[in-house]
């Protein structure tokens, strides 16, 4: 479908997808929580293998505060932290939640976090939108934490600070270990109502700020987090809720971080929900948010089980339309900006044209696991768009990219092509020397260096 990213839930509630001496196994793995795999495997490093190998990025997605889903039928194991410190949690429904305004749960969080990043090979850390729970009826009862820790604050500015703090502190432990880890959250797609404060959108209803005591402007200001990912799950058009007063709104509100757009593919999965049976919804917010070229830098797309049913062939516009070429994961100047030397190619023998190439002993200094392969009729158009993105090593050993006709210019006997590579962070290279193909009579290519 031509995703190049995958945020996988790792922690959904204390409880881990990996081998943890935080947390027990997860009960969503085998039925039991605590129970390992049989036979035994690592499903996080697993994952993040797979999707190396696929030139994809991995970002560990984890649940900060719920820790119990549901008291009365979750399978909660002996050694699970709700158990150890039952003291650090609040009932809130039938969910067990940490209490962020105890020192103690921000610790707990930081090393979970410490943990995964320092034995994973993670390109990310990704919290979702749960931070105080979604307000109901009843009443979180932190009570005595903020009679304790409150020092003067109100107790919404109180509940801000602990998700400030438990933010900062992720960011900080995350950037000592491996600074080119990215850390971001995908919020609640309301930060604030017009009617709340002159600067939120003008929208209705629960926002981040007041209700789940989510400041998360701060953190884009403050660079606490790399990518904010709003989770922007209404439709287009809805009253008090409309995808692009959201989407414009965000994409003014970033202070130079990167922008990912929460899309709500699993509503077009849901027959009962009003809208969202029309085919032309997804593919019109992709369009929307292209209209911000240099403002927003992508989509998230909630969830993948989704795209199995492949919803008002959502999927096949993906594959033959919106993500038909290949793209590169934007970079992130703040976490590293040197891109890696231009390789050298060559044209390869065959039928078809074929590119093979190197980097040189100063290329391998930095390290590049992308090749970008570029094709135009003319010159002036290589570099533009990628026709194919190949897994590339750092071992100097040769690359090749296999063209096929869906890369040739239509209707041209004659055509151009350059190679960038791309480092581990997704700085790209400058172009490699050119090669111009042009079709011999008998319908091969035949390749030349130069123009």
């Amino acid at each position: 479908m031509g995703i190049n990213a995958v945020f996988v839930q790792v922690r959904p509630s204390g409880d881990a997808f990996y081998p943890s001496q935080y947390d027990p196994w997860s009960e969503f793995l085998t039925g039991k929580q605590g129970q390992a795999p049989q036979p035994f495997y690592d499903p996080l490093k697993f994952m993040i293998d797979q999707a190396h190998k696929r030139g994809m990025e991995f970002h560990a997605w984890i649940n900060p505060y719920r820790m119990v889903f549901d008291v009365t039928k979750s399978s909660v194991a002996a050694n699970h932290i709700t158990k150890r410190h039952p003291e650090w949690f609040v009932r809130y429904g039938k969910q067990l939640i940490f209490n962020p305004g105890l020192p103690e749960t921000v610790n707990y969080l930081v090393g979970v976090v410490k943990d995964i990043v320092h034995r994973y090979d993670v390109d990310g850390i990704h919290l979702d939108d749960y931070f105080y729970p979604y307000p109901t009826s009843q009443h979180f009862n932190d009570d005595a934490a903020y009679q304790k820790y409150g020092n003067g604050l109100s107790l919404a500015d109180w509940r801000r600070a602990n998700c400030d703090t438990a933010i900062k502190r992720v960011h900080d432990a995350i950037l000592q270990i491996k600074p080119m880890v990215k850390f971001g959250v995908s919020p609640f797609g309301i930060y604030q109502n017009k009617s709340q404060d002159p600067g939120g959108s003008e929208t209705r209803g629960t926002t981040n700020y007041h209700d789940l005591y989510a400041d998360i402007l701060l953190w884009l200001k403050e660079g606490w987090i790399d990518y904010v990912a709003p989770q922007l799950y209404w439709k287009i058009g809805k009253t008090g809720q409309d995808f692009r007063i959201l989407l414009d709104w965000w994409a003014n509100h970033t202070y130079g971080r990167d922008l990912y757009i929460g899309q709500a593919v699993y509503h077009a999965d849901e027959k009962d929900v009003s809208g969202w049976s029309d085919t032309k919804e997804l593919p019109n917010e992709i369009k929307f948010l292209r209209q911000f070229p240099n403002k927003v830098q992508g989509s998230l797309f909630f969830s993948n089980k989704s795209f199995n049913s492949n919803p008002n062939g959502f999927v096949d516009s993906l594959k033959n339309n919106y993500y038909r070429k290949p793209a590169l994961i934007p970079p992130m100047p703040w976490i590293d900006k040197n891109p890696p030397n231009a390789p050298e190619i060559w044209a390869g023998s065959g039928r078809m044209p074929i590119i093979q190439g190197a980097l040189d002993e100063i290329s391998r200094r930095e390290i590049v696991n992308k090749y970008v392969l570029y094709t135009g009729k003319s010159i002036e158009e290589l570099g533009q768009h990628p026709e194919q993105i190949i897994v590339g090593n750092n071992n100097g050993s040769l690359f090749q990219f296999s063209l096929n006709y869906s890369n040739i210019p239509l209707g041209t006997k004659k055509f151009y092509v350059s190679v960038t590579s791309v480092d581990r962070e997704n700085n790209e290279s400058t172009e490699s020397n050119i090669i111009r193909f042009e079709q011999k009579s008998d319908g091969s290519w035949q390749g030349f260096n130069g123009y």
